[in-house]
């Protein structure tokens, strides 16, 4: 004899048709006791300027470099980045034709993007104002980088918090870009082909049609831009915002989309940060066209939020075991999540 199946009690796959991939929800789990790791909680920094943090104006970088006295939004490249600008001859080493040892050189530039001079701030502490010049800087960077005939994908990203290994406090994102298209960003965009030579229409439009439709993952909306709990949601607290047209990437933003665009992250953000009333932690991500100077009519600008935390401000969700040898596993479902984000409030809880 078997029970009528009901995703809010029964363990139950769902499908990720960005990622052609799989995630395992299991509601029944949720309840469990947890005698695991606590983390830590992120506390807000007190200090508008701290004279060893690397990044206010004024002091001198890891590398001796000094900032300059910068007010608002400051952009420079890594000292220490992942990726070198410089261009280096192959040899027999930088073989892609071996079946089992492929190996190819990589040439890149990686930039960090401080949001703002205050160093006790994050974007949900910052005004619209102040955020909309970070969203102005990410478009003047995504196409200055994209312009460059060697670089072909431009990732603009945020690690927030020491638990997401976050080593300085100072509010700041990075900007890294390559000469190849990543491994998932080249999954997303031929999913993204596949749907859209077979329909005529971006895939994340058809979908955020249909859940504006259903209205039971939405947190918020506005004339530009929707922010919600994706329905194969891997992370408990996962969201994406998505652009209401489908553009492929944000160059295609007027001046009112910027400012929409800000409005949305500090509304997101601060909804975040008063579930637990903490300095939520989280990597974040923005997913547009490669800059290959195809026209990626498939693209739709999309950005990602991945928090940790699961049950608590000190105990967080651990992709182990399970996850990295089957597929990727969640106890509280996404429409659970997004019934507590829909309620937290976008008045951030130092300002009640």
């Amino acid at each position: 004899m078997s029970n009528s199946f009901n995703s809010k009690l029964h363990p139950h796959r769902r499908y990720n048709p960005l990622l052609d991939k799989w995630v395992l929800v299991s509601p029944q789990r949720a309840e469990r006791p947890w005698q695991g790791q606590q983390e830590k909680p992120l506390t807000s920094v007190q200090n508008q300027h701290d004279p060893k943090c690397y990044l206010c104006p004024g002091n001198s970088r890891v590398n001796g470099a000094p900032n300059p006295q910068y007010e608002g939004v400051y952009v420079f490249d890594n000292d220490f980045g992942a990726l070198l600008r410089v261009e280096v001859t192959t040899d027999k080493t930088g073989d892609v034709s071996d079946e089992l040892f492929k190996i190819k050189p990589e040439r890149g530039i990686n930039r960090v993007i401080c949001f703002s001079h205050d160093h006790s701030l994050t974007l949900p502490e910052m005004s619209v104002e102040a955020i909309t010049k970070v969203v102005s800087i990410w478009k003047e960077e995504y196409q200055s980088l994209g312009e460059l005939d060697y670089i072909n994908h431009v990732q603009i990203f945020e690690n927030k918090g020491a638990i997401m290994g976050c080593s300085n406090p100072h509010p700041h994102g990075q900007i890294w870009s390559q000469s190849s298209i990543p491994s998932e960003v080249a999954k997303t965009q031929q999913n993204f082909k596949n749907y859209y030579y077979k329909h005529g229409t971006t895939l994340l439009s058809d979908y955020l049609q249909r859940e504006l439709r259903i209205n039971e993952r939405i947190i918020l909306e506005n004339n530009s831009f929707v922010a919600l709990v994706p329905f194969w949601a891997t992370w408990p607290y996962e969201t994406m915002i998505i652009s209401k047209k489908p553009v492929n990437s944000i160059l295609a933003f007027t001046k009112e989309d910027e400012i929409l665009f800000a409005q949305i992250l500090k509304d997101l953000t601060t909804k975040y940060d008063n579930i637990f009333s903490i300095s939520f932690p989280y990597s974040a991500g923005i997913h547009q066209s490669p800059t290959d100077l195809e026209s990626h009519e498939e693209w739709h600008f999309h950005m990602h939020f991945y928090p940790p935390l699961l049950r608590s401000a000190s105990v967080k969700k651990f992709m182990v075991g399970y996850e990295m040898l089957a597929e990727a596993q969640r106890d509280i479902t996404p429409e659970q999540s997004s019934e507590i984000l829909k309620k937290s409030s976008t008045i951030h809880y130092k300002n009640r």
